[in-house]
């Protein structure tokens, strides 16, 4: 079956970075950030940032457009890393109060996720980390950050807390880096409702496998929720999901399968100067491209490719995946590489 995509509201608006500081673009009202998904037909589900698309006052307008479009609420995502409160932590900041006020701000959020019946809060700790050496200490943050995330997920044990992990930016070093960091200390908390959110982009960035994160995550019962983009690996670029690893990302899209996930696919894309719904939209046709792949692959193909584990056997059969008739077959080249042993 076709997996469910979404995409977080916020992309469809204006997008800053440190050197365009007012946007690539004009601010868009929530009406049309809503609209702007309806113009892909593949996504089905919308992220909401707390406090940028929802918040008390805007619970009753947010219904109303979900309702309008008939689109799915997905997530809520916290902004613990754009507020100035969070500027040196949330959960694992060194002040006391700013700790507490972290964990009343995520209650807060699964309070409004519920109103809008939204399933999931997706936390991602941006500030959560450190920039130099002797400045943090490892393993008291460990501690506060799992006192944080316990304290909201008992709060709210309806409510799926998923954790996303990033290795830097906008902290030199974040706290919750990895795959298997997550998995550890999602772990330690042990409660049935705090998961990981995987995203893909962060994961290239972490030189990680997409793919064997996923395999670790799924082994573990722990993948909450899935983020769709794209990077060159040395900074977290959110480009179009599929434009730079389609061969690593089509081995993504095989695991998402194999291990039956059956969660969201949500696009964080993030289209400083393209058009949001052309970008969004081409990242959703290449996911489709690559689900439908799988999809008509041969299974046992494909899982005694692994058993084999031969190289140049398996770029041949990604080759034919992904560009059809385009060359020889795996045949073909295990006969020319026999000639080519032999001698001429």
């Amino acid at each position: 079956m076709a997996l469910k995509l979404a995409s977080i509201l916020g992309s469809f608006g204006n997008r800053s970075d440190r050197y365009m500081t007012g946007g690539y673009a004009s601010d868009v009202s929530l009406e049309g950030l809503f609209d702007s998904v309806t113009r892909i037909p593949e996504l089905s589900g919308v992220e909401l940032v707390g406090t940028w698309q929802l918040t008390a006052d805007s619970v009753a307008e947010v219904r109303e457009h979900l309702a309008r479009t008939g689109l799915q609420p997905v997530s809520v995502i916290p902004d613990l890393f754009a507020t100035q409160t969070w500027g040196k932590g949330s959960f694992a900041a060194h002040d006391a109060g700013v700790r507490r006020a972290a964990v009343d701000y995520v209650n807060e959020m699964a309070v409004l996720a519920r109103a809008i019946d939204c399933p999931c809060v997706c936390i991602w700790p941006g500030q959560d980390g450190y920039d130099y050496p002797f400045q943090a200490d490892y393993a008291q943050a460990f501690d506060w950050f799992a006192e944080g995330i316990r304290a909201c997920a008992e709060a709210a044990p309806d409510v799926r807390f998923a954790l996303e992990y990033k290795p830097k930016e906008p902290r030199n070093r974040s706290f919750l880096s990895t795959a298997d960091r997550s998995t550890l200390f999602v772990k330690a908390i042990g409660l049935p409702n705090v998961g990981v959110t995987l995203d893909v982009g962060h994961a290239l960035e972490a030189y990680e496998s997409a793919a064997e994160s996923v395999a670790l995550l799924q082994r573990e019962g722990l993948l909450a929720h899935v983020h769709l983009n794209d990077n060159y690996r040395l900074w977290d670029d959110d480009m179009i999901f599929g434009s730079v690893h389609p061969v690593e990302l089509l081995e993504f899209v095989y695991w998402l399968r194999r291990t039956s996930y059956d969660g969201w696919c949500s696009f964080d894309q993030y289209p400083y100067r393209e058009d949001p719904v052309r970008a969004i939209g081409e990242g959703a046709k290449w996911f489709r491209a690559l689900e439908a792949i799988v999809e008509a692959s041969d299974d046992d193909e494909l899982d005694q490719l692994l058993r084999r584990g031969d190289a140049a056997e398996a770029t041949a059969v990604v080759r034919r995946l992904l560009l059809g008739g385009g060359g020889a077959s795996v045949d073909a080249i295990g006969a020319v590489g026999g000639r080519v042993e032999g001698g001429a």
